[in-house]
């Protein structure tokens, strides 16, 4: 027998709620004075740290990892039960749904950076970059700036939308709030890595797990990413100059010469979409490290490049969260 919530059948819940969560996260982004569940989860991240930092440095890789299991299975249980309350259950799974998500939020900030570099206010632009990038902000030139917006918007439509949207999708095929459930421990499992995944030898062990876990967690999100950037490109008549395949391959081999398994993949797909560089000299806490070089090689990004990316930005988070609800509406409705 179906179960029905607030008189709609459960699969229509378990489809709905992305599509909701997506809409309203392009309509609304993220309201500066709204609450979000992930300062919660940052604080309690915070606080496991602060319990670590009391053991001998010797256990903090074993700790460590089993803070990784608490924090992230236990955000994706709060987030589960939540949903399951009665009568406030539905309103708090939109709400968490739509929280989990940031194409929204990711797109303002990038309009406001062009925005301010199209009116030449290189300081408003500097400030704005900052909020997306952690790398140093304060000697960039336009040129530099432009290429941290392109980074920043590339690898950010990954984690701030296709991996939480291909766990709410994935969850939601085995009911209505499983997806939200699943989201929430993606979104723990990201904000550890934030925290504790740096190479530094105060890290090196305690943010392991964190950072292995959001590897592997993030690693099929990333090349799905990879794969609608240039299928768009390809709509929205990019990279002409080079056929599919090929782009898929410049791809794939600029993809590889990043550190990170996951972030060279939306990147190098942009870069060569787009026809402009990514990668080079770029300033982490007073210190220049020369990061791959993706895409064609000397391209700067304009203003027009710019713009082009947003809307390809745009366009490749609807179309691969929609192509994962058509994934989800054919268990739930078909199979």
């Amino acid at each position: 027998m179906t179960v029905h919530i607030w008189g709609l059948p459960a699969p229509v819940w378990a489809l709905g709620l992305p599509l909701a969560a997506l809409l309203l996260d392009l309509m609304l982004g993220d309201p500066k004075n709204w609450p979000h569940p992930v300062r919660l989860v940052g604080l309690a991240v915070d606080s496991v740290n602060k319990l670590i930092r009391k053991a001998p440095r010797g256990l903090y890789g074993i700790l460590g990892s089993v803070g990784v299991v608490v924090l992230v299975t236990g955000t994706g249980a709060v987030a589960l039960l939540l949903c399951w309350l009665p009568w406030a259950g539905p309103v708090l799974a939109l709400y968490l749904g739509f929280a989990g998500l940031a194409l929204g939020c990711l797109l303002g900030e990038g309009r406001r950076v062009a925005a301010a570099l199209s009116i030449g206010d290189d300081e408003v632009a500097r400030r704005a970059v900052g909020y997306l990038v952690s790398r140093d902000t304060e000697n960039m030139d336009r040129h530099a700036m432009s290429r941290a917006l392109a980074e920043s918007m590339s690898e950010n439509l990954n984690d701030g939308l296709v991996a939480p949207y291909f766990y709410l999708a994935l969850g939601s095929m085995a009911g209505p709030w499983w997806g939200v459930g699943m989201l929430w421990a993606y979104k723990a499992a990201s904000t550890l890595d934030s925290m504790w995944g740096y190479r530094t030898p105060e890290y090196a062990r305690l943010g392991w797990a964190a950072a292995r876990l959001d590897d592997v967690l993030a690693w099929l999100p990333a090349r799905i990413t990879a794969l609608a950037i240039l299928c768009v490109a390809r709509i929205q008549g990019l990279g002409r100059d080079m056929g599919f395949f090929r782009l898929l391959q410049a791809t794939a081999r600029d993809a590889r010469r990043m550190e990170s398994p996951n972030a060279g993949w939306p990147m190098a797909a942009s870069a060569w979409a787009m026809g402009a560089t990514m990668g080079g000299p770029t300033v982490y806490f007073g210190q220049t490290k020369d990061k791959p070089r993706l895409g064609p090689v000397d391209k700067d990004w304009d203003q027009d490049r710019i713009l082009g990316l947003l809307r390809l930005v745009r366009a490749s988070g609807v179309i691969s969260a929609l192509a994962m609800c058509g994934v989800a509406a054919v268990v739930l409705f078909v199979v």
